[in-house]
């Protein structure tokens, strides 16, 4: 039998993060990301201060654990307690292309009966390996949101009807916005109000989302990012 890859990851039971509050969170080896995500290196939020710090020491391999521990990590949780998965990284993937269906099902597994969810970049437009992985997450009961680069990608995500989206908005994008086909986008609550913060507000854990959450693009690399966002929109989608 072939032996699965090993990935480098950390599970963080209580978190210090402000804007996701004292939850679960975790992080995985920055060799997850994407190549198609135009912030990989180019102004992604993770890669500064302290959440960058953490991502560094687990792809460098100073913490964390190897995937299989990582998993049992995960099933030793509460049950129905809410946890989000890779602050900085993304699913595993042995080619940056698609995902490690094996290693991110395994994962899937050991996190049922709790509210697991994430974001990811990978192309579930024209790679069907990564559409399916993502259609058995959410049966399973792992929320898996589509990452939008703009509002255009994030319609195209969403008409396949698969998994709740978020997309990236301008750093002065309005709280409520639209999409070119006339959907909703919601900026992040958790960037608008000291009071709210993932643990109390769940909505990008919520699997039927009817809406798309737009995250600011902040920080330090903010305008690098802007810039990055706007470069891949995919022209051509595969039908469902």
């Amino acid at each position: 039998r072939r032996k699965m890859r090993d990935y480098q990851a950390l599970l963080v039971p209580v978190s210090g993060n402000r804007k996701t509050g004292p939850m679960p969170v975790s992080f995985t080896e920055e060799e997850t990301c994407p190549d198609i995500c135009p912030l990989k290196k180019s102004g992604c939020y993770a890669e500064h201060g302290p959440v960058g710090l953490n991502w560094r020491k687990v792809t460098q391999k100073k913490s964390g654990t190897g995937w299989d521990e990582f998993c049992r990590n995960v099933f030793a949780l509460p049950y129905h307690i809410l946890w989000r998965y890779a602050i900085g990284g993304d699913a595993p993937s042995k080619d940056g292309q698609t995902i490690d269906r094996e290693a991110w099902m395994k994962l899937v597994k050991a996190s049922q009966r709790r509210r697991g969810f994430s974001y990811t970049h990978y192309d579930v437009l024209q790679n069907l390996e990564n559409r399916q992985v993502v259609v058995d997450s959410l049966a399973a009961g792992f929320v898996v949101n589509l990452s939008g680069n703009n509002a255009e990608h994030a319609d195209r995500l969403y008409d396949l009807k698969i998994a709740p989206v978020v997309t990236m908005i301008p750093a002065d994008a309005p709280n409520v916005s639209y999409t070119p086909a006339g959907r909703k986008i919601v900026a992040c609550p958790a960037e608008k109000s000291d009071k709210v913060q993932c643990i109390n507000c769940k909505i990008c854990a919520e699997p039927d989302r009817h809406y798309i959450i737009g995250f600011r693009l902040h920080g330090s690399a903010a305008k690098k990012a802007s810039t990055a966002s706007t470069q891949y929109i995919p022209l051509t989608t595969i039908g469902t």
